[in-house]
């Protein structure tokens, strides 16, 4: 397998850093399994998706197979993790100690692919000054000062969908570069500001209409 420099991932398109991390999943469990090298065809029949589309994403990452015998797992491993930045601490915020904000806490995966989430932060008395998974939670009227302290560049919002603006508003203003946006609401923010949304509303509204459209196919 050809590696050359590895571009720059603002230039990538976001479909294919979408995939990227599906490809990834599935090289991890072959190299568990022992295997050395895999095509893309191969990849492609598991996660359904083309093996051209397959061999052209991975290109625009600078790595080409070879011939006849596909991708070395463990080298593409690398460098898809480092690509990705898996494999760089990235310390975070979370803003909202709800349900979804306590369950992102105790989540100890997120660490395999880089977020490092050090603190949370809310309103209720009764989770401020409490831990969580070994986290302290704050009160939000304590985040410039955390802020100012840790320099944190990633938030996590978690909160109830009225206050998402507000927060997010908070955050900018104390310093957050990125914003990691779990609620429904489509915040407003800096065009200097990275926002990822994983609305898992939204995501239930598509599943829902598709398995409705499905059903009544079937009458």
């Amino acid at each position: 397998m050809e590696i050359n420099k590895i571009n720059d991932p603002q230039t990538i398109p976001e479909p294919t850093l979408r995939r990227l991390p599906w490809y990834l999943a599935y090289l991890k469990l072959e190299a568990d399994k022992g295997e050395s090298y895999v095509s893309s065809t191969q990849i492609a029949r598991a996660i359904n998706v083309s093996a051209s589309q397959i061999a052209k994403d991975l290109s625009l990452v600078n790595v080409s197979g070879k011939t006849r015998v596909g991708y070395d797992v463990n080298e593409l491993v690398d460098v898809l993790e480092n690509f990705l930045g898996f494999r760089s601490a990235h310390r975070a915020f979370l803003f909202g100690v709800g349900s979804l904000g306590g369950s992102l806490l105790q989540d100890r995966g997120l660490s395999q692919y880089g977020m490092e989430i050090v603190a949370g932060f809310d309103v209720n008395p009764e989770v401020i000054g409490t831990e969580i998974n070994g986290l302290p939670v704050f009160g939000i009227s304590e985040f410039a000062q955390k802020q100012a302290e840790m320099d944190i560049s990633i938030g996590v919002l978690t909160v109830p969908v009225d206050q998402a603006q507000k927060v997010a508003d908070k955050m900018v203003e104390g310093g957050i570069r990125a914003i990691w946006n779990f609620t429904p609401f489509r915040i407003s923010v800096p065009n200097h500001i990275v926002v990822q949304n994983t609305s898992i509303y939204a995501h239930l509204a598509v599943m829902f209409n598709r398995l409705e459209n499905q059903e009544a196919l079937k009458k």
